[in-house]
C-alpha cells in the first residue's frame, strides 16, 4: 500500500531540492517511491506539473520502433517509423501512471504564486532515518494519507533547525 505525501514549499529549487534528497534517500533503501512530481503555481495563476517520466516521448519511441519494424515488412520504414511515432505519441500523451495528474492540479491549486509543491507517492518508508533528513528542510505539509503520528513526525522533522 502507497502513502502520499504533497509538501508546499515557496520555490520550484527548494522542491527540487527536496525531490533529490528523497532520490539519494531511495539509493539507500531507505525509501522507496513510486513517483515524485513538482507542481508550479505560474504567476498567471496555471499549474504546471514537473513529472520524472514523460509518457508521450516513452510512448513516441515504443511507437517508432514498432512503426520501423512493421514497416520494413512492407519495405517503408521511414514512414512506418513516423506513422509509428506520432499514434505513439497520441497514446502516450493518454496515458496516465503514479499520482493522478487531475488531482495534483486541484490539490496545488492552494499553493501561492510562485510556489510549488513537492507530491510524492510513498511505497515503503525507514521512518526514522527518513525524518533525520529532511530535518530542516522547510516547507509545510499540504495532503496526506499517513497516520496521524507519521504526519506529526513528517511535519516537526520539516519545520525544525537544521
Amino acid at each position: 500500500m502507497s502513502d502520499l505525501l504533497a509538501i508546499t514549499f515557496p520555490s520550484e529549487q527548494k522542491a527540487e531540492e527536496v525531490r533529490k534528497t528523497f532520490f539519494t534517500l531511495q539509493k539507500g533503501y531507505l525509501v522507496a517511491i513510486g513517483d515524485a512530481v513538482i507542481a508550479v503555481k505560474t504567476p498567471e495563476g496555471d499549474i504546471k506539473l514537473n513529472q520524472l517520466f514523460s509518457t508521450s516521448a516513452a510512448g513516441a519511441a515504443s511507437g517508432a520502433f514498432w512503426g520501423a519494424l512493421i514497416g520494413l515488412i512492407f519495405l517503408m520504414p521511414i514512414p512506418g517509423a513516423l506513422l509509428g511515432a506520432a499514434s505513439g505519441a497520441i497514446a502516450g500523451s493518454m496515458t496516465d501512471f503514479g499520482i493522478n495528474d487531475q488531482f495534483m492540479k486541484d490539490v496545488a491549486k492552494a499553493v501561492p504564486v510562485g510556489g510549488a509543491a513537492l507530491f510524492v507517492l510513498v511505497e515503503k518508508l525507514s521512518t526514522e532515518k527518513v525524518l533525520e533528513e529532511l530535518k530542516g528542510v522547510g516547507g509545510s505539509i499540504l495532503r496526506t494519507s499517513f497516520d496521524k503520528t507519521k504526519e506529526a513526525a513528517i511535519n516537526a522533522a520539516l519545520s525544525a533547525a537544521a
